[in-house]
This record gives structure tokens, sequence and C-alpha cells, in this order.
């Protein structure tokens, strides 16, 4: 309490000497003409931790804020927190607004509300405090103190004793500190505060940041210090900011094998994978008739993914990073992914397999440093031979795979009773996720197209265009298939359609076969035949996110993504109308690089018009230099899809 009381001290004393000098920084920070795409910017950020033997830390922030037009003004209008009372603790100290016109007001923080915020499928009781300033007009500045305790558990992110703000990891610290923003920011200060006791190692990544070390009594201060951060500026599909940007790492806990034995040590303690004679009962049900391993575990998946609805509800103490039991999960047949991973684990571990608890960061890479770079749960069984195997019951919903490949390239942590290093997954090859569309059609001397189609896919192409099916009510099945049509062409008028059981996903991969007809579909004139093959077009669009890439740039600064590897092979034969001659084909140029390969083609013989094209999108996350190869093939793509054939007649 004396060190609290000290470093209290300490703080206000730093704050009123600060305060002599906020006239200046505010009327030095410069305007418009500095920054003229800026709303406001951040004059100074200031962050001080105090970190106890306990692991808990006393936060205390500064800000002081600068507007600069009428949406600066409007943002700094309502002060506003976010925070889960059952870990962490948040007061407003000091809210003043120091007025172009030198004037200063003081806002009476015992007005702060406390409410319940706003929340979507995940319901566990986070708050948010508030302070409505009112209008505010550019030039004037806004300042800001407060103070919080506890921890913010980035897996998914009572009394009033300290106790329930010490971190589950007990005895350790870490942080993610963000030295980006996307508003100026002229002085970003960070300081940390630990007993001598305790070693923090830390690693600054993406840029640079002046730091010292320095010892004080019974501890060791780490500042951080970085000064005219301005906006970066963001590339069409780009993967994360935290991949790219600056930002601080530090944790006390010494490796990922900490971290890891830490996880399976909670969860097992907690009894989260115990289970129940209704739940034994349950997974004998499901494995009746199961051929062997792999089946078993894909069952098991599947029904956990297909029936346990997400939608996450508070266990009170340990929500966050405690898994659910199965029981709890198994009775309310709902949780969030750790829930559902935890409900997985139970099942598999009933049936006689060992499998523990695992966790991933779905977007962004995870760095060296052991802080909690964590957002998504999922589950890790030991298959017979001793491999391990990662499951996602929460992304494969409907979904042919085990562990969605659009996860490919991600680190991942496994909770074992041993310990384990951070992985990563690996790239998952194009050819399990395959589209196969092959037609037939004729042209009319009227432009009238006839023809049919057949689509095939499978893996996360599979799960595209399944999804005419899978994300929509049954009622709205036909029209979804017929809009498929309609967006390639207007008048399209589907005849037939046949196609698998979507109830027979885990089976069967997705087939449809569909027959059509599009009146005035060809230009047809005396001397002209124009058109472009149907399947040329880009029919299924949806299973083909490399075409909603944006190419317009030269080349990337940031690596960049897409939804996942793709091997996409489209093939027509197209009987045509009498002509005398091949005006024009298309013709797109052959790449093969280390981000995609393109291959594609028109032959014509006598009157039949032969199509056929291939692109591989070899994986999820690209480096810049992988840039040239996947734009030219997505280029290719796109043209070959506007591009007609012209034959004169």
């Amino acid at each position: 309490m004396k060190r609290l009381l000290m470093l209290f001290c300490v703080i206000l004393l730093s704050g009123g000497l600060f305060a002599q000098n906020i006239k200046t920084l505010i009327s030095e920070a410069g305007g418009t003409d500095k920054y003229p795409n800026a709303a406001k910017i951040t004059v100074f950020d200031s962050t001080i931790v105090d970190v106890q033997e306990t692991g808990l830390s006393y936060v205390h922030i500064h800000q002081l804020y600068k507007i600069l037009n009428a949406k600066g003004a409007l943002d700094l209008s309502v002060i506003k927190y976010g925070y889960d009372p059952l870990s962490a603790f948040v007061d407003i100290k000091m809210v003043k607004v120091h007025h172009a016109d030198g004037r200063t007001t003081d806002y009476d923080v015992s007005k702060v509300i406390d409410y319940p915020a706003p929340a979507r499928a995940i319901y566990w009781g986070a708050r948010e405090k508030m302070l409505e300033i009112g209008r505010l007009n550019p030039g004037d500045a806004v300042e800001v103190v407060f103070f919080k305790k506890g921890y913010t558990y980035a897996l998914l992110a009572g009394e009033e004793d300290d106790e329930r703000y010490i971190p589950p990891m007990r005895g350790h610290y870490y942080d993610i500190v963000e030295f980006f923003s996307n508003e100026p920011v002229l002085e970003k200060y960070y300081e940390v505060i630990i007993p001598s006791s305790k070693e923090l190692q830390y690693e600054f990544y993406n840029g640079e940041v002046r730091s010292s070390v320095k010892f004080g009594d019974n501890t060791k201060i780490y500042s951080f210090t970085k000064r005219d951060i301005l906006p970066m500026k963001r590339e069409s599909g780009m993967v994360a900011w935290s991949d790219v940007a600056p930002k601080l790492l530090l944790s006390t806990s010494p490796d990922w094998y900490a971290k890891s034995m830490w996880f399976y040590g909670v969860n097992e303690d907690f009894g989260s994978f115990e289970s129940t004679p209704e739940i034994d009962a349950k997974v004998n049900e499901i494995l009746k008739g199961a051929k062997n391993e792999m089946d078993s575990i894909a069952k098991l998946t599947h029904w956990c993914a297909d029936e346990i609805r997400y939608s996450g509800i508070s266990m009170g103490e340990g929500e966050g990073y405690t898994l659910h039991t199965g029981d709890m999960t198994f009775t309310d047949r709902c949780g969030v992914c750790k829930d559902k991973a935890g409900m997985l684990i139970t099942m598999l571990r009933a049936a006689g397999f060992k499998s523990y608890a695992a966790m991933t960061m779905a977007g962004s890479r995870i760095d060296y440093i052991p802080a909690d770079q964590f957002n998504h749960s999922v589950t890790v069984v030991q298959l017979h031979n001793g491999e391990y195997m990662i499951l996602d019951p929460t992304w494969v919903p409907g979904v042919r795979e085990l562990w969605s490949s659009r996860e490919q390239q991600q680190n991942y942590l496994m909770g074992l009773p041993e310990g384990a290093d951070l992985m990563e997954t690996p790239i998952s090859p194009p050819e399990n996720h395959y589209i196969y569309i092959n037609g037939t059609s004729e042209i009319k001397s009227d432009g009238t197209l006839t023809g049919t189609f057949t689509i095939e896919a499978e893996g996360q192409s599979d799960a595209s265009v399944r999804g005419v099916f899978s994300r929509a009510p049954i009622a709205t099945w036909q029209d979804n298939l017929e809009k498929e049509l309609l967006k390639v062409s207007p008048n399209a008028i589907l005849k037939d359609v046949t196609h698998t059981k979507n109830s027979d996903y885990q089976n069967t991969p997705v087939k449809m076969t569909y027959t059509y007809e599009i009146p005035n579909y060809a230009v047809v004139t005396e001397d002209e035949v124009i058109f472009t093959p149907f399947v040329a077009k880009g029919v299924y669009q949806r299973a083909m996110g490399h075409l909603y890439t944006n190419t317009s740039y030269d080349e990337r600064t940031y690596p960049f993504r897409t939804g996942c590897s793709l091997l996409l092979e489209m093939n027509e034969e197209v009987k045509l109308p009498k002509y005398k001659e091949v005006v024009y084909l298309p013709e797109a140029e052959t790449v093969s690089g280390t981000g995609a390969d393109y291959s594609g083609a028109y032959e014509v013989s006598k009157r039949k018009l032969t199509f056929n094209q291939k692109v591989t999108i070899k994986k999820r996350v690209f480096q810049p230099e992988d840039w040239s190869s996947f734009k030219t093939a997505v280029d290719n793509q796109r043209y070959m899809m506007e591009e007609p054939v012209i034959l004169a007649r």
C-alpha cells in the first residue's frame, strides 16, 4: 500500500507540473495545416503500470486530445471505456476541456454512467463507463485521467478486494501495447514498474522505440517512448495491423511451454472435461456404425459443430479463460469457441481418445514473446500413431473439414501436460479445395443460349458453394439456386437443377447440375456473333474469393490475404451458329509464381468452341513478393470473364 500511495504522489506531482505546460502543448501541437486529413490528434498518451507480486497491475492513464474539425468534436463528445467487472475495474478520475478561447471546464466525474455494454452472441456481463461532454469546437482539447486494475484475457476477449483482479496465471504479467493509431499521436509513453524479483522479457516489433531500464527501491522500471506516430496507409486485403505496425509485447512468463502447461492445468483443475452418464450415452449413439479412428473423430467433431449453438453465457468466476464443463455445455447446448472445443474434448475423452484444449489467434499473427495473443480456442486430439491433430468445431458447422483451412498459416498453442511450443498450421494444398465447373451449351441463330453445367467442390470451396443451402432457410433454396444464374445473366431461365443432399454433407462433396436457357444472350447480327461463354463469365463467384481482391496496386508494401487456397478448373464446349471466320479470341498470359498459377485458352474447331481455364491460389496469407503472380492470375480470370469472342458471319 505504501508503494501504491507513493506512486499516486508521483503521478499527481507529474500531473501538476505537466498541467503548467498543457496550453503550450496544445498550441504547439499544430492544426489542420499540419494534419489536413486528421479529425483530431493525440497530443500525448501516457500509461504507467505498477505490477504487484501477485501479477495484479494498477494502471494509470493520462491522455490529451486536440480537436481539429467537426468530426473530431463529435468523436470526443462522449468519453467511454469498456471493461469486464469480473476481472477489471475502471475509474474515470478527471475530464477537463481546454477551450480554444483559453477557458477550461472541469467535468463532474460523479456523473459517469456505468451500464451494460451492448452485446451480440456473447453475453458475459461486459459493461461500459461513459461521461457525456457535449458540444465541442475545433481548437478545443480534451484531457482525461483514468485508473484501472485487473486484466483482460485475450482468449475471448461482488467484493471490492483486489483478489478478483489478479490474473489467472498468478504472479505473471503481460501486455500488448499498440504504438500505432489511425490519428496522429505526438507522443506515446508506456512505463511498467515490476518487483525486482520478476524477470520481464519484451520486444518491440515493426519499428523503433526509445527505451530504458532503471532500478528503483526493490523495483525495475521499464519505459518506452515513441514520438510523431502518423497513420499508416491501409492496403485493401492486407493482414491485420498488429502484424505490420509498431507494437510492444511484454511478458514475465518464461516461454510458451509455461503458458501451455498453465492452460492445461487450469482446465483440468476446474474439471472442464469430466463426462456424465448422459454424455457417455450420446457419444455411444453418435459413434454407432463408426468405421475407424478418423470416422469416430469426424462424427464427434461435426456433432459439436452442428449441435452446439454459438452463444456465450457467463458461468461467473473463471469466464473467459476456463472452458465450461462438458456437462454445462451439453445441458445448455450453447457456448462460445472455448466451450464448443471443451464439449468436443469431453466427448473424445469419453470415447477413449486423449484430447486437450488449444489456443489460437484467428486473423493475425502470434509473435514469440509469450503474451496472451489469443482470441480463439480449438481442440487437439492425439491419434493412435502418437501425432496430434487439431479440430475446430466452431468454424466447421456444415463444412466437410475438421479443421477449417481458412485458419491455415495460423499460430496455435496446445495445452499439454508436458507443455508445448508455439506452432503454425500448414498451408492447405489447393487441390483440397477444388471447384470443377464443366458445361456444354449452344448458341441459337437468334442469340438464345441453351445449356447445362455441373459444379463440384470440396473443402472450403464446398462450404462456399453449399452456402446456398447451409446459410439460408430451406424455403429459399430454390430461389438461391436461381440467383446464381441471374448474377451471370438477368435473362436466365432455370429449367432444372439437381444436387446432392445438403444433410449428407459429411459423406458427399457438393455437386449441382443446372439446365438453363438465356434469350438474347449472344449478340447476333447479319455480320457478327459476339458472346462470352457462360462458364467463363464466372458462375458461382461466391466461391471465388480471390475475385474480390483489389488488384489496382502495382506492388504491395504489406503481406495480404484471401479466404483460402483454391484450385479452380472451368471447361465449356459451345456449339456455334453458322459463321465464316473467327475475328477475335481473347488470349491471356500463362503465369506460374509463388502466389498463384493461371492458364486459360480458347480453341475453335469448325462449329465447336472450347474454353478451358485453370486458376491455382496457393495459400491464404501471402508476402508482397507473391503479389505479381497473384495479381496476374486474378486479372486474367477477370479479363476472360469480360472479353467477348467475336465471329464473322
